[in-house]
């Protein structure tokens, strides 16, 4: 396990702020990528939630330079296999099962579980986890409720996803748990529709100016 926590770390590290992304075309996946590693997030996140999304993996892991694409929004073990075909470099769940916990051990790329109360992040503890996303963020507690795992939780490391935006990631940014924050914010849809790719550049790098608490 500690060979894939570090290579997690290793992306989740190369920014501030991973883009959570839910494509409907994929045409828009490669230009949208484009911009976002333009504004330095290196690191995207296309949910499984639409048709769209194996084809869009793929389109990025294939075409954008600079790229490191994950699947976010895997259930199960059949999209975890589907995701990881298509090329994605790290896998995210909203929550964790026993299913998702050994389809990880089968594959190389890197499994970012959910993880909500101290008793799910206890559990995943014992199965050798040390990172972990923090969902839905803000409905779960926000980053007091994080900072108050910090000291009994020690040693485990978050990626809050859900309700975080520019104007909150300071928050969950700041604290000595977290190593970076998902958001949607990056890539509106209506900038995305309307093919304002320098416009989420702009956007992003905003985000990738914020700091973190982790160097």
């Amino acid at each position: 396990m500690s060979s894939k926590t570090d290579t997690l770390l290793s992306i989740l590290k190369l920014q501030p702020v991973v883009p959570v992304l839910v494509i409907e075309d994929a045409a828009t996946a490669v230009p949208l990528a484009r911009a976002l590693v333009a504004g330095g997030l290196k690191a995207i996140e296309i949910t499984l939630r639409t048709p769209a999304a194996l084809d869009a993996i793929r389109a990025v892991a294939n075409e954008v330079e600079g790229a490191v694409t994950g699947a976010g929004t895997i259930l199960n073990a059949a999209q975890y296999e589907q995701a990881v075909e298509a090329g994605s470099k790290f896998i995210v769940s909203p929550g964790t099962t026993q299913e998702l916990i050994d389809a990880a051990n089968d594959y190389e790329a890197a499994f970012l579980p959910g993880a909500a109360t101290a008793s799910e992040v206890m559990g995943l503890r014992e199965e050798g986890y040390q990172v972990m996303k923090f969902f839905p963020a803000e409905q779960a507690g926000g980053a007091a409720y994080l900072k108050s795992l910090s000291s009994p939780l020690a040693g485990t490391f978050f990626c809050p996803t859900g309700g975080i935006s520019l104007s909150n990631a300071r928050d969950y940014l700041s604290l000595p748990n977290v190593v970076c924050v998902g958001g949607s914010w990056v890539a509106p849809a209506h900038l995305v529709a309307a093919g304002d790719w320098a416009g989420i550049t702009k956007l992003a790098a905003e985000a990738f100016a914020l700091k973190t608490a982790n160097p």
